[in-house]
């Protein structure tokens, strides 16, 4: 059985730092995500990253405050956040796809974690 559990969310200061990690489990994935929804708006794409190749993607809005990575080892995706903004504030959730293709789209990703809540005070 598939799972993606998502942790290190919290409540931070505009101009502070979290990392979000997402430990998966079951089998391995092509590309693993993040995207973020805020109250009253669509799901959004953050980043992703290829598992074999690292190759990575960013929304322009969070490319460099926001570095994607991974522990190949430890089955465990992370995104470091720094320089946050208030406009960063969403639950942020973890997704993995076993394609490769367009992975800015949701509907590409076939798991999901069930979010964690990142919360930025200005």
């Amino acid at each position: 059985q598939v799972q993606l559990v998502e942790s290190g969310g919290g409540l931070v200061q505009a101009g502070g730092s979290l990392r979000l990690s997402c430990a998966a489990s079951g089998r391995t994935f092509s590309t693993m995500g993040w995207f973020r929804q805020a109250p009253g708006k669509e799901r959004e794409f953050v980043a992703a990253i290829t598992w074999i190749g690292g190759t990575t993607y960013y929304t322009d809005s969070v490319k460099g405050r926001f570095t994607i990575s991974r522990d190949n080892a430890k089955k465990t995706l992370y995104l470091q956040m720094t320089n946050l903004k208030p406009e960063d504030t969403a639950v942020y959730y973890c997704a993995a796809s076993t394609g490769i293709n367009n992975v800015k789209s949701p509907s590409r990703y076939n798991y999901w974690g069930q979010g964690t809540q990142v919360t930025v005070s200005s």
